[in-house]
């Protein structure tokens, strides 16, 4: 009998963290197409926050297996600088830039994650933003197909705000792209307002 749950992620979840990441990384749908390094994605978007502070990040476990996730920091400020300092330089060793440029076999998505990893588009947002000081929380959210539409992405937030609550945060934002309705549509309902906006995308967030 399979079983679903939601539970804290520990270091061990990291190999289904970045392969999660993959297959929902093109706005929510499966991005295995555009990279053939399987592990660069979630580099940048999902193992740094687990390393960083596991308090905050809390896997879906479908039959004993994690099929979503959702990884943030209750200080994006900080996690920033931990990012920018700890992080990032192996990875600039790893991923040259120059090697994006000119290599036939890498797409065009590809070359501009090697691109972010070496000027990086804070996520989702610069520490200068007028209204960090109340949302200073962020985090990223992913479901596998099997596990969406249950209301675990719901649960996952609500988790997450737990944890935040009891470490006095005041709110948390997060980034989402113009073409991804579905996910502002679900912001939305459950409280999340928008605070900034472009042609790119929408900063939302939620205070509790």
């Amino acid at each position: 009998m399979k079983t679903t749950s939601i539970r804290n992620a520990v270091l061990s979840d990291l190999p289904y963290l970045y392969e999660i990441c993959l297959r929902t990384g093109a706005d929510g749908k499966d991005a295995r197409a555009e990279f053939s390094d399987p592990w660069l994605l979630g580099q940048y978007y999902a193992a740094p926050y687990l390393v960083y502070n596991a308090r905050f990040c809390f896997v879906v476990e479908n039959n004993h297996v994690p099929a979503g996730y959702l990884v943030g920091t209750d200080n994006t400020t900080q996690f920033n600088q931990w990012f920018e300092k700890i992080w990032l330089p192996p990875l600039r060793s790893r991923y040259p830039e120059e090697a994006g440029r000119d290599t036939a076999s890498t797409s065009a998505r590809e070359k501009s994650m090697i691109t972010q990893l070496h000027r990086p588009v804070f996520t989702p947002v610069p520490d200068t933003s007028p209204w960090i000081v109340d949302y200073p929380a962020h985090f990223h959210i992913n479901l596998l197909p099997e596990v969406q539409r249950q209301g675990f992405g719901t649960e996952l937030i609500a988790e997450f705000i737990r944890q935040l609550h009891s470490d006095e945060c005041p709110g948390t934002h997060l980034g989402v792209s113009t073409r991804n309705a579905g996910a502002i549509a679900f912001y939305r309902k459950v409280g999340f307002t928008v605070l900034s906006e472009d042609r790119h995308g929408k900063i939302m967030g939620k205070r509790y």
